[in-house]
């Protein structure tokens, strides 16, 4: 049990990262660090980049180091990742840690691990694809092994978030509610969907497929949601410059985008939660949960 008492360490900086699985991930995998302005939901855009110019190539085992190098690197941070950090408790591969080990341990590639997962269901019932809890409530757009999301789930669980899970200042949540005593960074699973849905913004149609420019109808959808960031009232006040308003509109598959959103969502969801309860909760810890 988690006690009320336990402080929750402050944040001065939100980090989203809108994560991809594929080999060329660095390509289109985004990051944006938000600077917190005092007590509130306001935040200021700081740096938004693809993480293969941080990582200097474009590799997914290079990105996905470079990645965690960074995160544990940064003190006084709040970071939310898109991609599920746990599997379905009905697929009975243990707490948390089993399924770091599950996902490690595994004989084969990130779409083999998918049908692994899917066999596995049908031998429980009748059903192929099992949806988390979290996923249900926050509406995400695919359960957690779905083809679509495995190979984020599949490199973001294997190669970032068990290089980061055992250091003693990072607490990955809402695996590790006890360490927040003690951490120097918190770390969540974000969803962008969830956040769109969640604020009654247009959640489709801002993302560009082949890497053509993003036309005018996806320009057009991306104004009205940063507008709606910037909309005081339940939205999160973000200052954004033009610079980085111009990398937002023109890159092609919406990727900066949703790095901007995936620190807007799980920072204001962080804020509101229940943490007690999530720390208690029958399934968050074991499963995981969207700060969405």
């Amino acid at each position: 049990m988690v006690s009320p008492m336990v402080p929750l360490p402050p944040i001065h900086t939100v980090i989203g990262v809108d994560f991809s699985g594929a080999a060329k991930s660095g390509k289109t995998a985004w990051i944006a660090e938000m600077a917190v302005q005092g007590d509130s939901n306001r935040m200021e855009l700081t740096v938004l980049k693809s993480l293969g110019s941080l990582a200097g190539c474009d590799d997914r085992a290079a990105v996905c180091v470079s990645l965690a190098d960074r995160i544990l690197a940064c003190a006084g941070s709040l970071v939310g990742m898109d991609f599920p950090f746990g599997l379905p408790i009905e697929l009975g591969l243990g707490a948390w840690p089993d399924q770091l080990r599950h996902v490690q341990q595994f004989d084969g590639d990130a779409k083999d691990y998918g049908r692994s997962l899917v066999a596995r269901a049908q031998q429980l019932g009748d059903t192929m694809h099992i949806r988390r809890k979290t996923d249900r409530e926050t509406k995400t757009p695919f359960d957690c092994y779905h083809y679509r999301i495995i190979y984020q789930t599949f490199h973001g669980m294997r190669d970032v978030l068990a290089l980061i899970c055992d250091d003693p200042a990072t607490s990955v949540l809402p695996f590790q509610y006890p360490k927040l005593r003690e951490c120097k960074r918190i770390v969540v699973e974000a969803c962008p969907s969830s956040t769109l849905k969640r604020l009654s913004l247009p959640h489709q149609k801002y993302k560009q497929s082949g890497g053509k420019p993003p036309d005018d109808n996806h320009k057009t959808v991306r104004r009205s949601i940063l507008k709606g960031v910037n909309a005081t009232g339940k939205n999160a006040n973000v200052l954004i410059s033009p610079h980085h308003r111009r990398i937002i509109m023109q890159d092609s598959g919406g990727d900066a985008l949703d790095a901007v959103l995936s620190a807007i969502g799980s920072w204001q969801a962080f804020r509101s939660a229940d943490h007690v309860n999530i720390a208690n909760h029958q399934r968050y810890p074991a499963e995981g949960r969207v700060y969405a």
